[in-house]
């Protein structure tokens, strides 16, 4: 059986006559009864019985009636489908990037993509750069979410666009009272000293990993190392649990829209994170990635920091000292 087959017989089940349906489908009557001796021939059994030009389904014919409905449904139902992904109205797009950001931003993206491409679907990985890089490179995602600099530039050949940008700031135990001190060791008493003294860092890609290490020498230049952690979950879990201080970005600190409880962020001198959105140029062109890519960015500049105290005075000195000019 053939799809053309089939529809001549539902149009001669559905009209009774072959006049009719001769007339329906724009066809000559005798075309339409060789199509259907050619079925008859390969089901093996009559589906109609004829009499004075009307038509009546045989028990098997008003089978293969429901059957053959069904199928042509489906099949007309799948055509429209194909013409909406032809025209990007319809796909999967397939996303991985940095945790923090995945949970800010892309949640409110799907969101507004929705109600422009309804019928998109997502397939989202929370990765690391590296890992981002090599999916993008293999072609198993269309987009990736990372922060810049975090990879080197020599190692990209995909185009970047600016998608958002959070501040990295310094996450303290809650309670610790730092938007006032101007010398830990002198302000504090030794158990707060103590733990803004103690270091949580993260593994970042070496790049940011000098940066962050200059920053401690110059900041809290009798700080210790006390952790290393490989996921900004796990660092602030250790700050809330007293044990030490973090430098997050501040969107790792977010929380359904609030600061997470038991850690209280401070600003501090460091170029904030920018996130960007790296895609194949093709994908930056077609649809639905280039409307989703759209939404990143709409939202982005939209995006809610969590509550952040002001820069506390031991940062900007030790910072203005750095740089060789006047404290403030």
């Amino acid at each position: 059986m053939n799809l053309h087959q089939l529809r001549i017989f539902c149009a001669i089940a559905q009209s009774k006559t072959l006049t009719q349906a001769a007339k329906q489908l724009g066809l000559a009557q005798p075309t339409l009864s060789q199509q259907l001796s050619r079925l008859e021939e390969k089901v093996g059994t009559k589906l109609f019985d004829r009499s004075l030009n009307q038509m009546e389904l045989t028990v098997a014919g008003q089978f293969l009636l429901r059957r053959a409905l069904h199928i042509l449904d489906e099949v007309e139902g799948a055509q429209g489908q194909m013409r909406e992904f032809a025209a990007g109205k319809r796909g999967i797009i397939r996303l991985a990037g940095i945790n923090s950001i995945i949970r800010v931003v892309v949640p409110q993206a799907i969101l507004l993509l929705k109600q422009r491409l309804p019928q998109v679907e997502f397939d989202i990985h929370e990765l690391a750069p590296t890992e981002v890089l090599e999916l993008l490179y293999a072609r198993q995602i269309n987009i990736g979410l990372i922060a810049a600099g975090s990879l080197a530039k020599s190692n990209i050949s995909f185009q970047e666009i600016p998608v958002v940008t959070d501040p990295y700031v310094l996450a303290a135990p809650s309670g610790l009272g730092l938007d006032a001190v101007a010398d830990p060791d002198a302000d504090l008493p030794p158990d707060k000293r103590d733990v803004v003294n103690s270091c949580i860092r993260f593994n970042f890609a070496s790049q940011l990993s000098r940066r962050f290490e200059r920053w401690y020498q110059e900041i809290l230049p009798r700080h210790r190392l006390v952790a290393q952690c490989r996921s900004y979950e796990v660092a602030l879990s250790l700050v809330r649990a007293g044990l030490g201080v973090c430098l997050v970005p501040a969107f790792a600190v977010h929380d359904n829209g609030r600061s997470l409880e038991g850690v209280d962020l401070y600003a501090t001198n460091l170029p904030g994170r920018q996130t960007v959105a790296m895609a194949p140029s093709q994908n930056l062109r077609a649809e639905p990635c280039r409307t989703f890519i759209h939404a990143l960015c709409e939202v982005g500049a939209k995006a809610h920091l969590p509550n952040i105290w002001p820069m506390p005075p031991f940062i900007s000195r030790a910072a203005a000292r750095a740089e060789g000019s006047p404290a403030v």
